[in-house]
């Protein structure tokens, strides 16, 4: 793959970098643009709970090691094996139905194991930056029409949401009583919406379970189809994570803090928008609303990214309607041909994001 070290102020060339979750869908996708910038990463995860797995698909040549977040001593020493200039924390365990079913492993890996890795962190004196990543659900949902900032109230009903609230208050701790003297790390938080993508395969998320269903000939039960939330494609929040990392490797503490990136307004969508969507890229599926699931689930979500645009100059690239058929193109190229079009689209998204002269790409404005 074509290296691309320009961007981002050509911050992450030859950075050693850890990313904590790298197995998982938005970890994968991160490393593999990590590896096109010229960053020497070092991957920390459980082996892929899927098969197949985005992970495995790619076969990336990057240190990757088996470590369980919640092992404090196990963290301590991959981080200072790793020596990281940057951390990119993900590892989490991502699934609000999951966390009905296990609450206790929730809890644990989402809040302890933010709190492993910090402190990993505080005692390796290499680290100049950690970007953690929560969810747009760790805010106390309301159901308002209007997006949430990031200085609105946390909180959550189910425990993955309220476990998301906690690791933000956790790293916030973190923050306020560990990484204020001079040459501490600098911590900033990241809340993106719901990401589709390839390469997902998760379980109770819509595109994966879709893309089980088509491949096993049967139609797939929707529980919430009216249920809105802002999709946007992985690629989109990537960008957003890296151009906050960008910021903190440059030392800028304005931008230490906790952060959005979700879609434009025309991203907040209903269930059955999106499956209509993929309809027209993806042929052959079916679906059809089964009963309403009796665990709570949001109905409604917004966020609100003036702040990402204001300070960091981030979009989003593409339109709902570009990433969706992104995904589709995606699926239907594995499901059909068992072909891997995950650094073509990667490409594919900087090309759009030069045209348009963002920020952090290396196009030269006009």
């Amino acid at each position: 793959m074509e290296a691309l070290v320009t961007m981002f102020d050509n911050q992450y060339n030859n950075r050693r970098v850890l990313v904590t979750g790298h197995t998982g869908f938005k970890g994968s996708w991160l490393t593999l643009w990590l590896q096109s910038l010229d960053a020497q990463v070092t991957g920390i995860a459980l082996a892929p709970e899927t098969d197949p797995s985005h992970w495995d698909l790619l076969s990336l040549d990057t240190k990757s090691l088996t470590v369980d977040i919640r092992d404090a001593e196990g963290v301590r020493q991959a981080v200072k094996d790793a020596e990281p200039e940057i951390v990119f924390h993900l590892a989490a365990q991502p699934l609000v139905r999951r966390s009905y079913r296990a609450p206790l492993e929730t809890w644990s890996t989402n809040v302890m194991g933010t709190a492993n890795i910090l402190d990993a962190c505080r005692q390796q004196p290499s680290v100049k930056a950690i970007v953690a990543i929560t969810t747009d659900k760790c805010y106390e949902n309301r159901e308002w029409v209007w997006g949430y900032r990031e200085t609105d109230r946390l909180g959550g009903h189910d425990p993955y949401s309220a476990s998301k609230a906690g690791s933000e208050i956790v790293a916030a701790s973190y923050r306020s009583a560990f990484f204020q003297t001079p040459g501490s790390p600098l911590l900033a938080t990241a809340r993106a919406g719901n990401v589709i993508g390839g390469g997902d395969w998760s379980e109770d998320r819509l595109i994966p379970d879709l893309a089980r269903a088509a491949q096993a000939g049967k139609p797939l039960e929707i529980r919430s189809p009216t249920s809105t939330r802002p999709w946007q494609h992985v690629l989109e929040c990537l960008s957003g994570y890296l151009s906050l990392g960008q910021k903190l490797l440059e030392g800028d503490s304005a931008h230490a803090s906790g952060w959005n990136f979700g879609p434009d307004r025309e991203g907040n969508r209903q269930v059955q928008q999106v499956l209509e969507q993929l309809g027209q890229s993806w042929h052959g599926f079916e679906w059809f609303t089964g009963q309403q699931s009796q665990l709570h689930e949001a109905r409604l979500l917004h966020l609100d990214c003036s702040k990402a645009r204001d300070m960091l100059s981030w979009r989003p690239v593409w339109t709902f309607e570009e990433g969706v058929a992104a995904t589709a193109e995606w699926y239907k190229a594995w499901l059909n041909n068992k072909e891997v079009i995950s650094v073509q689209q990667l490409n594919h998204y900087i090309e759009s994001a030069r045209a348009q002269k963002l920020v952090w790409t290396d196009a030269q404005p006009t």
